[in-house]
């Protein structure tokens, strides 16, 4: 049982909105999907069950028809591109990085045409045009040349700075504690940092909060916060969950 008083900022948040008419814009993104597995399935039937647009964040080399067919009738799941192979090429002292670095560019952008190309095929009625850059790293330089592969819009992770030639559709909370256990966060952390956007988001952002997850190294932290989570806005007044999509054509739309 979840402490009340763990939840509370976040019921209390959201009554505010309610009160004051206005309604937040969730997203939710989860990454680095191959196959079917027990923890997607999960991850599919809660999202399912509370009405939760979701994007997988798929690797295209490791992935194949497996996953499409499991997918193919989840009409509240989009695809997008994962980089290539979700391979590290930085050095042993430099921050995890695929897309970047000393690599050379037409290598790059080689492998992430063949990526985008390859779950296009694989995703008739689920593929999003987005680049999802695996550790949320990819080199500003290349960024320019992604509108000519394809691409439409680009989700890191952090508040948006700035203007460039795609829609930026970014993720802002993660559920993991990459940096210390590698399992969920505690729960009065999460929350205490989805109150915390929600509140900047109060004051005149307009931009959508990205909740972000890898439902392959969910441990119970992480599923509990989802379920509480999605127990706390699914169907609330102030909260309207929001398919990528959605997001990208909503910038594209204005600009």
């Amino acid at each position: 049982m979840i402490d009340s008083s763990i939840r509370e900022p976040l019921y209390r948040e959201l009554e505010r909105w309610r009160d004051a008419g206005r309604v937040a814009r969730l997203w939710l993104r989860d990454d680095d999907a191959i196959e079917p597995t027990a923890a997607l399935e999960r991850l599919l039937a809660e999202t399912k069950n509370y009405g939760i647009p979701v994007t997988l964040a798929v690797i295209p080399a490791l992935t194949g028809a497996p996953l499409a067919q499991r997918l193919a009738d989840e009409a509240h799941v989009s695809v997008a591109v994962h980089g290539w192979a979700h391979h590290n090429h930085a050095g042993p002292d430099d921050k995890k990085q695929e897309l970047g670095g000393s690599r050379l560019e037409e290598t790059i952008l080689g492998e992430l045409f063949e990526g985008f190309l390859k779950l296009k095929d694989l995703y008739p009625a689920r593929f999003l045009t987005m680049l999802v850059p695996p550790w949320n790293r990819i080199d500003k330089g290349l960024i320019p040349k992604l509108p000519a592969l394809g691409f439409e819009s680009l989700s890191t992770y952090g508040r948006v700075k700035g203007e460039g030639p795609l829609a930026i559709v970014n993720s802002h909370v993660d559920l993991m504690d990459w940096h210390g256990t590698r399992g969920g966060r505690p729960m009065a952390d999460l929350i205490g940092e989805l109150v915390g956007e929600l509140r900047d988001r109060f004051e005149g952002s307009s931009e959508p909060i990205g909740v972000l997850g890898h439902h392959l190294v969910h441990d119970a932290a992480a599923w509990d916060f989802l379920a509480e989570l999605f127990e706390a806005t699914a169907g609330h007044p102030a909260v309207e969950w929001v398919s990528a999509a959605a997001l990208v054509k909503d910038q594209t739309s204005t600009t």
